[in-house]
């Protein structure tokens, strides 16, 4: 257990790791939320995400958005894990978990720090479909039809 816990990882994230890692006797609430890939993107049905990082740099900016979190939500805690390498759809890309001593805020600081995330984190992702594949604007919101596309036949 500590305050701040984060990485990029190449291994499967663990949801029950994360609540470990940010939970704690005096913790009356944990909020977890899990990205996972989705099997289909603006029409296209995906086959897999390659997601890559320089991961020192991605470390700390990740430090950087659960430290903003942890003190502007007032969190006893906050853990942080994105993964990088190939996944398939259902995999869980990135995971983030957020505690207090009440259920204040908790919501609030979990949505903050994915959404932060997303804007500053230098991490790259590349969608491959079954005829062809492109690399994507991760601080964009692609779900409402919005972001850069290098398309790569």
């Amino acid at each position: 257990m500590s305050d701040i816990f984060v990485g990029v990882v190449d291994t499967p994230i663990s949801a029950e790791q994360l609540l470990r890692e940010v939970g704690g006797e005096d913790r009356g609430a944990a909020v977890l939320f899990l990205g996972t890939v989705r099997d289909h993107n603006e029409g296209k049905r995906v086959l897999q995400l390659n997601y890559s990082a320089y991961r020192e740099m991605a470390e700390r900016e990740l430090a950087k958005v659960a430290s903003s979190v942890r003190e502007k939500w007032g969190m006893a805690s906050v853990a942080i894990l994105h993964r990088v390498g190939e996944m398939k759809p259902g995999e869980v890309s990135v995971a983030i978990a957020v505690a207090a001593g009440h259920r204040k805020g908790t919501f609030d600081a979990c949505r903050e720090a994915i959404e932060t995330l997303k804007k500053s984190v230098p991490i790259w992702k590349e969608e491959i479909y079954e005829d062809g594949r492109q690399w994507l604007d991760c601080s964009k919101d692609h779900e409402h039809g919005e972001g850069k596309r290098n398309e790569i036949a």
